[in-house]
């Protein structure tokens, strides 16, 4: 399984991180070791003092594609989800100002959550899905995939240029502002257009 990650895809998360907006998708892959076990708390590791949440929504393949057009790319999947990018903001900041990649800021074992996935048929339209992460029952982060910078069908298209996507593979498509640091004892909790689809405690 691959998990491809899409980065900077919301403007207000990117003014929220002082970043540039990219002209292309910015993608970036995690390892299937990063992975949490479902029903696993997430354990803040040792090497960094600063893990942010960044919920998003999530798409998992259901069959091969390699250059996919963005006109046939909604045949590519039949589930939708969220999951969590946890990031070390402490370690990345660091790495991206020597110009390093930062692959271990979100790559580290149990960096990566994902929900429940259900039938994207149940929704209207993907393109006007409300989804939220409440930390401790207060809603931190809110967003509406409307408010993409590149679409889901985009990025399936984008993404298969550069690698063949294959069934079980999974497209984290951006998150939008609100990461906030966790701590232990906290509660994190995503619901998709109010279907709760996520839950982690953190340690």
């Amino acid at each position: 399984m691959k998990i491809i990650c899409v980065g900077r895809n919301y403007i207000d998360h990117i003014n929220e991180l002082s970043n540039q907006k990219p002209e292309e998708p910015v993608i970036f892959m995690k390892p299937d070791t990063s992975v949490l076990n479902n029903g696993f708390p997430f354990v803040i590791p040792e090497f960094s003092n600063d893990v942010h949440h960044e919920l998003e929504v999530v798409v998992k393949i259901n069959k091969v594609g390699k250059y996919i057009q963005p006109k046939f790319a909604h045949k590519y999947y039949s589930q939708i989800g969220l999951g969590i990018d946890f990031t070390a903001r402490d370690l990345q900041v660091k790495l991206k100002q020597k110009g390093l990649p930062w692959e271990i800021a979100k790559s580290f074992d149990g960096a990566t959550v994902l929900g429940t996935f259900v039938d994207k048929d149940q929704f209207d339209d993907l393109q006007n899905l409300s989804f939220q992460l409440e930390k401790n029952r207060t809603v931190v982060q809110s967003g509406n995939t409307q408010d993409m910078l590149w679409k889901i069908d985009e990025l399936i298209a984008y993404a298969s240029q550069f690698f063949t996507l294959k069934t079980g593979d999974v497209i984290f498509t951006g998150t939008p502002a609100g990461v906030t640091k966790v701590n232990p004892g906290d509660e994190l909790e995503g619901f998709l257009e109010d279907q709760k689809l996520l839950s982690v405690k953190v340690l």
